[in-house]
């Protein structure tokens, strides 16, 4: 049988934006990956970013987020044209906020579409675009004691 696209299983749900939010609270996988269950999702990816112990070199004491109070919007706006552009069936995108520690979840984004190469390039574009255009911004501070801000993410 040849494959068609005309099932509404191969097109985008009607509501598919299902998880967006910044949170001072650890993030749960389980939540994110949850959020984007859809039972005419081929495939699902899951993009965790985490708190590293270093950056450009240099040991990371400690590290912080802080956003401006838009960055939720923003991260819908984004999420709005992610939907638009691919067939996604299920979205969930959560950032944290406030001191973490290395290992940390900081951010975890979730697409589900019809198909794996759907999934992949739609959360590619949804942590990018989160990454360059969410008023987040990461203050690390080093163990030689210099600090940095870092913008977007």
């Amino acid at each position: 049988m040849a494959p068609t696209n005309d099932h509404p299983g191969e097109h985008a749900a009607q509501e598919p934006i299902k998880l967006i939010a910044v949170r001072e609270t650890a993030l749960s996988l389980d939540e994110v990956f949850g959020a984007v269950g859809d039972e005419a999702a081929g495939g699902i990816a899951l993009f965790v970013g985490t708190v590293r112990n270093h950056d450009g070199g240099t040991d990371v004491d400690q590290l912080g987020y802080s956003c401006h109070p838009s960055a939720e919007a923003e991260m819908r706006r984004i999420a709005e044209k992610v939907v638009a552009e691919y067939p996604v069936r299920a979205l969930a995108a959560v950032h944290r906020i406030g001191d973490l520690g290395v290992g940390d979840l900081a951010v975890v984004v979730a697409v589900a579409c019809p198909h794996r190469a759907e999934a992949f390039d739609a959360c590619r574009k949804l942590i990018d675009d989160l990454k360059h255009e969410v008023p987040i911004w990461k203050h690390q501070t080093f163990s030689d004691g210099t600090e940095e801000w870092v913008g977007a993410c």
